[in-house]
């Protein structure tokens, strides 16, 4: 346990541009019961950070404004404390975590951060901590989607942003689950999400999506996850009283008897072990962009912000 009584760590307090990251000394956080507190050794960059930084999820009416906002989701690391109640982890134990609540004062972008033990998981065995603070949040949206679209082995799915973080481990993960993956990436990207499990391909730019997928899929697929935000156009892909769930923007009304519905992520600590024992075991692909160093949030921010990276940018303290 440590013996510092401050830290450094990225927060926003006024709402912006990459600028407007700030990385003050603040107090060190302590656990409260039933929470660890863990050493960062990785935070990943997500686009929900960058959300988070411009105000456009206090704008949305998705969290509420506050003096101080913590950045970061994502979390690698070491156990450093416990609080009372916590019989799962002890100081010195390897960590993934994902911390979930919007309207925070300190994210993962720091040198420690304290989030519920049932928000954490063994890291996975022989993986860098960069490569496995890519996991949390991207793996469980991924995860998370699938089961709320409850395809059986052999349904066919529809992925969009099929390359991208959460795209990724959808095709990677349904493929698991024995579903048959119409993949939706740019074309230079055909190769990798064939690789990740992808039985279909169709280019993003496809002029006519719908019909495009109903010309491998005669009369469409059973669902669709829209992890690109393509909104009816994949929804016209799905068949008569299939599902549909969207991660990147609001899913469209449910026509044609669809069961249609956005997925908002949830901490998870049981099926984040899942995830984690797939990655040790190879069984899931952990891409990161590249690695900075905290003080270099600003430009992570701005490189995600531009686009075209795959895998994900990752800070470290």
């Amino acid at each position: 346990m440590t013996e510092r009584t401050v830290m450094r760590a990225a927060v926003v307090r006024t709402y912006g541009g990459p600028e407007a990251i700030e990385i003050p000394e603040v107090p060190l956080p302590e656990p409260g019961p039933g929470q660890v507190r863990i050493r960062v050794a990785a935070a990943t960059v997500n686009p929900v950070d960058l959300l988070t930084r411009a105000g456009t999820l206090v704008a949305a009416g998705r969290m509420a404004p506050r003096a101080q906002t913590g950045l970061g989701w994502d979390v690698a690391g070491v156990v450093d404390a416990t609080g009372p109640g916590v019989r799962m982890f002890a100081p010195g134990d390897p960590v993934i975590g994902l911390r979930d609540l919007l309207d925070v004062s300190l994210g993962s972008y720091a040198e420690y951060v304290v989030l519920d033990a049932t928000a954490v998981a063994p890291a996975p065995e022989g993986v860098p901590a960069a490569a496995a603070a890519t996991l949390p949040l991207n793996g469980l949206t991924a995860w998370q989607s699938l089961d709320a679209l409850d395809l059986p082995s052999g349904a066919t799915l529809l992925v969009t942003g099929a390359a991208g973080a959460v795209g990724g481990f959808a095709v990677e993960l349904a493929a698991l689950r024995g579903l048959r993956v119409v993949a939706v990436a740019g074309a230079a990207d055909e190769k990798l999400v064939r690789r990740l499990g992808a039985e279909w391909f169709i280019a993003r730019d496809a002029p006519d999506l719908a019909a495009a997928v109903r010309a491998v899929v005669p009369g469409g697929v059973a669902g669709a996850l829209d992890a690109a935000g393509a909104g009816l156009p994949a929804l016209a892909a799905v068949r008569n009283r299939g599902a549909f769930v969207a991660v990147a923007a609001d899913a469209p009304v449910g026509l044609r008897g669809i069961r249609s519905a956005n997925h908002w992520i949830a901490a998870d600590g049981t099926t984040l072990g899942q995830l984690s024992a797939l990655a040790a075991a190879g069984r899931l692909t952990l891409r990161v962009a590249d690695t900075l160093p905290l003080d270099r949030a600003q430009e992570a921010h701005r490189r995600l912000a531009v686009g075209g990276l795959r895998g994900r940018l990752v800070l470290t303290p």
